[in-house]
């Protein structure tokens, strides 16, 4: 039996890893995109409390609608709810793609677990993400958009979120009590890239500060697979084979239960995509089949 020398193993091993590492970039961008000049946007803008640090970024499509309001987009980072930012180069992209779509875009901040932080984050996370579409809903005038048409979008842990909002209702018992009591979170649809949609057959999270064992109950109230019903707005779920961060079986689960129930969704199954992909990519344009979705359910 021939030995393979140790050094040539490195070797096999060094370009395995190099290939692997190439193909995730094909479906990422390495820079934050550049906000065409024909797009306005508002930074920084407080739609929480102001002892709050999270904010939301706006941005404006350059022409009027034909309708003379624009719908508007939620979008939601991701970062497993311990990391991640609005101003990050996926979600950038995500906004001034959608933006220059005609779409008014808000892309927020929520509470993040992270080290030092001794109590739970969720379901204040969940709460960041309603209290953003009623603040679009209290600013509709301002902002020029249309209250009843807006949609929501989230990368993995925003994925969550997204589907939690085209899920959860008032009798849940997960509305904010404040600000802005008593307008409503509903949105007209939702789109969830690569999320974590059934948390008890997950994993552990932070954001809990209690395991799946010591509290099942969380990790169930915070999974949008519990609460899919009949009346759910329609929901485009897009999952990649080759994710090693959230099995594509969340997705699977999710869009079994759609089913199950007679509500309008989509699973965009991806082969080889990996965790993180980005809206537009050398590896594919998801931009035809999220427009798509979106103008079937936001436009008039």
């Amino acid at each position: 039996m021939k030995l393979i020398p140790a050094v040539l193993i490195v070797q096999m091993l060094t370009a395995a890893a190099l290939v692997h590492a190439a193909k995730i970039d094909d479906w990422q961008q390495k820079d934050v995109p550049e906000i065409p000049s024909d797009i306005r946007a508002e930074k920084d803008v407080a739609f929480l409390p102001d002892d709050r640090k999270e904010k939301a970024d706006l941005y404006f499509p350059a022409s009027k609608p034909a309708s003379g309001r624009y719908a508007a987009i939620l979008l939601m980072h991701g970062g497993g709810f311990n990391d991640g930012d609005k101003a990050k180069g996926r979600e950038v992209q995500m906004a001034v793609e959608l933006t220059r779509h005609g779409y008014v875009c808000m892309s927020i901040n929520y509470k993040l677990w992270n080290k030092g932080i001794k109590r739970p984050t969720w379901p204040r996370s969940l709460h960041d993400a309603k209290t953003a579409v009623r603040w679009l809903r209290v600013n509709a005038e301002r902002l020029g958009i249309d209250p009843d048409r807006i949609g929501a979008f989230g990368n993995s842990a925003g994925g969550n979120l997204a589907a939690m909002l085209a899920t959860t209702t008032p009798a849940d018992g997960l509305e904010p009590e404040e600000p802005m009591a008593g307008v409503g979170t509903q949105v007209r649809c939702a789109i969830d890239f690569y999320g974590a949609l059934d948390l008890p057959n997950y994993h552990d999270m932070k954001m809990f500060q209690e395991t799946r064992q010591e509290n099942p109950e969380v990790y169930r109230k915070a999974s949008p697979v519990t609460y899919v019903s009949a009346g759910d707005v329609p929901l485009l779920i897009v999952h990649g084979t080759a994710d090693e961060t959230v099995p594509l079986s969340q997705a699977q689960t999710m869009a079994d239960a759609l089913k199950a129930a007679g509500v309008e969704y989509q699973l965009e199954i991806v082969p080889e995509a990996p965790h993180t992909f980005y809206l537009v990519s050398k590896a594919r344009d998801f931009r035809p089949l999220v427009f798509e979705f979106l103008d079937k359910h936001l436009k008039p």
